[in-house]
Formats: structure tokens, C-alpha cells, sequence
């Protein structure tokens, strides 16, 4: 099994066990990828482990920006004033994802637990600019329900390492926003 396959298998053997420790509160987990400069790869490192789609609803890859307005809601005038790589398009990509109720059979809607990060950044080799250099991600999380967190992180390397890390790192951040939901 290469590197790559055992990074995977441990990131989503990481969340579905914070997800399995939700689910046992009774509620319905759900986890939802909205991504850009990482182009799907968080999701399929999400669906490397069997039996995944107990607790991975499914994701965007919103590369172009009006897919980004289609499928997420983002606004042009945020997208023309900040760009796609900026914190309030990150923000709009993940509240875009969790609008949509997607509610499974036999849940109500009082009982589900959604978790969203949005990916959006300058992976390279080209399209880096003084203020947003080739590695600038933007990530945005967030639990229906409550406020959205976002980080900018300047990453080093070359596009597959940048798209790496960002994947990483926003697995990360959703590991730490479902294990801080079940402390409470």
C-alpha cells in the first residue's frame, strides 16, 4: 500500500470515528466537501474507506467561479472584489453546501449534524499575484447551525504538495470541529 493510500485511510478512519461518537448521541452525521485548488481530492480520500457513506454525504469541486455562484451560492460581487482565493468566497462555498438540507430517510431534520469545509486557493505552478502567492489556501468550516471558522495558510511546495497539504488541513479542521460538537 503506498504513502498516499495509508494518509487517506487515516484521515477517514480519523473522522469516522468522530462521526461514529456523534452518531451515538442519536444523531444523524453528515460531513460535506466544497473544494477548489484540491479538485476533489478530500473526497476521495473520504471515500477510500468502506463504508464511508454512513457519515460522507458528498461534495462540490467548484473550480470555475460560476460554478461556484451556481452550485454554492457565492456572489459575484464578492467573487469580482475579493477573488475566489479570499476568506468571504470560503465562507459563501461552505454556507452554499450546508443550505442544502439533504436529509436521509427516516431523519428529522432536529437530529442532523452537518459538518462542511470549503477548500479555495492558488495551488500553481501559475496564478499567484503579490497579494495571493501560489500556495495561499483559503478554508472555511462550519456545523449547520452555527458560525462559520476560516483560516488562510500560506503553503509551501509544488501543486500536488500544496493540494496535499490543503486537503490535510482542512481534514484537520473538521476532525477538530466534530470532536470539539461532541465535548459539548
Amino acid at each position: 500500500m503506498s504513502h498516499h493510500m495509508r494518509e487517506a485511510l487515516l484521515i477517514a478512519t480519523a473522522l469516522a470515528w468522530a462521526a461514529d461518537r456523534l452518531a451515538r448521541s442519536g444523531s444523524q452525521v453528515e460531513l460535506r466537501t466544497a473544494e477548489s485548488c484540491t479538485g476533489g481530492l478530500l473526497a476521495s480520500w473520504l471515500t477510500c474507506l468502506p463504508g464511508s457513506s454512513r457519515w460522507y454525504a458528498g461534495g462540490v469541486v467548484s473550480y470555475a467561479n460560476d460554478r461556484k455562484q451556481a452550485w454554492l451560492g457565492v456572489q459575484g460581487d464578492d467573487l469580482r472584489r475579493h477573488g475566489a482565493v479570499s476568506e468571504p468566497v470560503a465562507q459563501q462555498m461552505v454556507l452554499g453546501l450546508l443550505a442544502h438540507d439533504g436529509h436521509k430517510a427516516g431523519s428529522a431534520a432536529g437530529d442532523d449534524l452537518r459538518f462542511g469545509v470549503a477548500i479555495t486557493g492558488v495551488a500553481g505552478p501559475g496564478g499567484g499575484s503579490p497579494d495571493k502567492p501560489v500556495g495561499t489556501v483559503w478554508f472555511a468550516w462550519a456545523r449547520s447551525g452555527q458560525p462559520v471558522l476560516t483560516q488562510r495558510l500560506g503553503l509551501p511546495g509544488d501543486r500536488w504538495q500544496v493540494q496535499r497539504q490543503a486537503a490535510r488541513w482542512a481534514a484537520s479542521g473538521l476532525l477538530g470541529l466534530m470532536i470539539r460538537s461532541s465535548a459539548r
